[in-house]
């Protein structure tokens, strides 16, 4: 057979299959141009789509209405509304509450809205477009006089009986027993009261998760402490300071001195300070009152003055929520800026640590202070001999192991982990690339917005957890104990928290009854309508002392003041025809008025948490420390008002009123104070 070669394809037949392999060459780019447009015009399509977006409406599911627990006819209150899955863009959402129309602004999905309940109302009517609702409202309508019962019971009859733990129970059933009564349950309120005060409040203060963090803190630091007691550790801090540290007067200095090293946290600085100095103190014959003292006196004042601290975001947020909106508010005025001039006006929180240097070093007190050093010094006994401050049997648990040398980094490395894990974990929650890179702001600035917005919580827990660990790797790497004798020891920490842990939940469930009655809001409302301007910041030091002292919270008195003082400090001014200026000096003595009563009242009050805290941590009996700071706190805070927050506001100099109080200060203690 011949062979086939393609020249012998017939002419027509070759342009034949020329023409097929155009067309298919052709039907092919036709089809990958289709195959590459489709998908390319469908993304285009929802381009188009996302570009409008359908208008966002509430439907059953997507939301959550947070009301208040009770509400009183004829008064403000106010909802939270969280939607879920929010669209980025959305900023804002129009509701009716009742048939009246409101716009919410939204952050995150999140935004508040008020309203006044009627007398009688039962249910709050609730739309947004085609979407209605009616949910049922609690209105209870009790005298308001009597919100102030419960806190007032509970802190008089902790000062009669010197027992908290009742007081505060007792203080709680009776408010809860007002508000079943008044809910139309009558007698039987009281009864429903009791049970309540188990199945609402203390249950809602334990499903906290700030409260739950604040015990967790605690009873890990607990066993941090006992770890470290138990290897020697603490007792090898306690000879080296003890070296510097030989009488009581430079073992109190050094006590004020470790209080404002730990600057950035009062919690952290309470229990740190308090568990490293009693060993040190007891030795020197100092009372465990005075410990107390030092250490309550110095967590709050430094942590309220210092720019770096866990109390920084709390207070920037206040402040700046406070002055938006407000009219021919001047520019540039941020709410760091107007922290940092309120710093000038603090004049409780500087009085108060120069007070406990003027008692250090002339070696006086007087009150019951007075009874307990001179008890200290004459009997060795650092502790009343019938207070409960300490529970000997448990005590013996955080006595150092025989015939070991004890070495003080043992302690030391731990704590400086607390320390340093803290700090390091507020500045990892709080990070910000994009203010870290600003270099318009100076360090400082960067680094306290940073902690300003951190998760304190998370790193307190961190950093306890991360130290309490290291204290048992290196009580294990040494072969002091064995590891089954090591995690007893951590665990009879715990329970050294235990007692001061029932008295914290107790003394914030006592802050959840004194919300529902609104005792803040009828103090605020008590003296609202005396403000003027110059007096402004004299009536909100006092007021929010009062406050902090019948709730036991400072926090909690500086969320409810400073959204009402700051515009009212502003629109007072300017209704009497001031200029900004003018005013601006009444708004930063303002702010410092809500920040250091808050502290006072706090110091004052036997149901705050850190003044229980600095009992537990300093194992004092907590109304003998309660009874014994109050007069120094009293005496600061009068000077502090009459000499400094008063006469500032009317234009005298500040540094004269600092120089004027704190001469006032040094002969009180000269003259009313006897060598102890």
């Amino acid at each position: 057979m011949a062979n086939f070669h393609f020249s012998m394809i017939t002419a027509p037949a070759t342009s034949m299959l020329r023409m097929v392999h155009r067309l298919l060459s052709r039907g092919l780019f036709l089809f990958f141009m289709i195959a590459c447009f489709l998908p390319l015009s469908a993304q285009l399509d929802s381009l188009d789509q996302e570009e409008t977006p359908p208008a966002f409406s509430l439907q059953e599911g997507n939301y959550n209405l947070s009301l208040p627990k009770v509400m009183q006819s004829g008064k403000e209150a106010r909802a939270y509304l969280t939607i879920k899955q929010a669209p980025a863009d959305l900023t804002e959402i129009n509701i009716e509450v009742d048939g009246k129309a409101q716009t919410v602004s939204l952050s995150e999905g999140k935004g508040g809205f008020t309203f006044i309940p009627e007398k009688g109302q039962k249910e709050l009517a609730f739309s947004s477009g085609d979407y209605e609702n009616k949910i049922e409202i609690p209105v209870v309508n009790f005298p308001p006089w009597m919100s102030i019962l419960p806190p007032l019971m509970a802190i008089i009859l902790a000062l009669i009986f010197r027992e908290v733990v009742v007081s505060l129970f007792l203080g709680i059933f009776a408010g809860s027993a007002v508000l079943a009564f008044y809910a139309g349950e009558g007698l039987k309120g009281v009864l429903s009261g009791f049970l309540t005060v188990i199945d609402t409040y203390v249950v809602n203060a334990l499903m906290d998760q700030g409260h739950l963090s604040i015990i967790l803190f605690s009873l890990l630091i607990g066993g941090m402490v006992g770890v470290i007691s138990k290897n020697g550790g603490m007792q090898g801090i306690v000879n080296r300071i003890s070296k510097i540290a030989t009488t009581a007067k430079t073992g109190q200095f050094a006590t004020w001195l470790l209080g404002l090293v730990i600057f950035f946290d009062d919690y952290a600085n309470t229990l740190v300070v308090g568990n490293t100095m009693r060993s040190i103190t007891d030795k020197l014959k100092i009372s465990r009152e005075k410990l107390s003292y030092l250490v309550d006196s110095t967590a709050a004042p430094v942590a309220a003055l210092a720019f770096i601290t866990t109390w920084i975001g709390a207070e920037l947020g206040y402040i700046q929520g406070g002055i938006e909106g407000l009219e021919n508010f001047p520019e540039g005025q941020s709410a760091y800026g107007i922290f940092i001039n309120s710093l000038g006006y603090s004049f409780y929180p500087i009085m108060t640590l120069a007070f406990m240097l003027m008692l250090i070093f002339t070696g006086r007190d007087f009150g019951p202070m007075l009874n307990a050093e001179v008890r200290a010094r004459e009997t060795g006994e650092v502790s009343r001999r019938d207070s409960s401050g300490s529970d000997e049997d448990t005590l013996k648990h955080f006595q150092p192991l025989k015939d070991i040398v004890p070495k003080s980094y043992n302690a030391l490395i731990p704590i400086l982990v607390l320390v340093f894990g803290v700090i390091l974990g507020l500045f990892y929650t709080g990070h910000d690339a994009e203010v870290w890179n600003d270099e318009s702001q100076g360090f400082f600035t960067k680094l306290s917005t940073i902690i300003g917005n951190s998760d304190s919580y998370a790193a307190l827990l961190w950093a306890s957890l991360s130290a309490v660990t290291v204290a048992i790797l290196m009580t294990l790497a040494q072969g002091m104990m064995s590891l089954l004798r090591v995690m007893d020891t951590m665990v009879h920490g715990f329970k050294a928290m235990f007692a001061a842990i029932i008295i914290l939940t107790l003394a914030w469930s006592l802050q959840g009854v004194t919300e529902d009655m609104q005792t803040a809001g009828f103090l605020t409302e008590l003296l609202g309508d005396q403000l003027s301007p110059a007096w402004i910041p004299a009536i909100v030091f006092v007021l929010a002392a009062f406050i902090s002292f019948s709730t036991g919270s400072s926090w909690g008195t500086m969320a409810i003041m400073y959204p009402l003082v700051l515009p009212l400090t502003w629109e007072v001014g300017m209704s009497q025809g001031l200029e900004a200026e003018v005013t601006l000096p009444y708004l930063y003595n303002a702010v410092s008025a809500v920040l250091a009563g808050s502290v006072l009242g706090d110091h004052c009050s036997p149901i705050s948490d850190t003044t229980i805290l600095s009992s537990l941590a300093c194992s004092c009996n907590h109304i003998d420390h309660v009874r014994t700071q109050l007069p120094y706190a009293l005496t600061v805070g009068t000077v502090a008002l009459v000499v400094g927050t008063i006469p500032s506001a009317f234009g005298f100099p500040i540094g004269l009123s600092f120089l004027l109080g704190l001469g006032i200060l040094f002969a009180v203690v000269r003259f009313a104070g006897k060598l102890n």
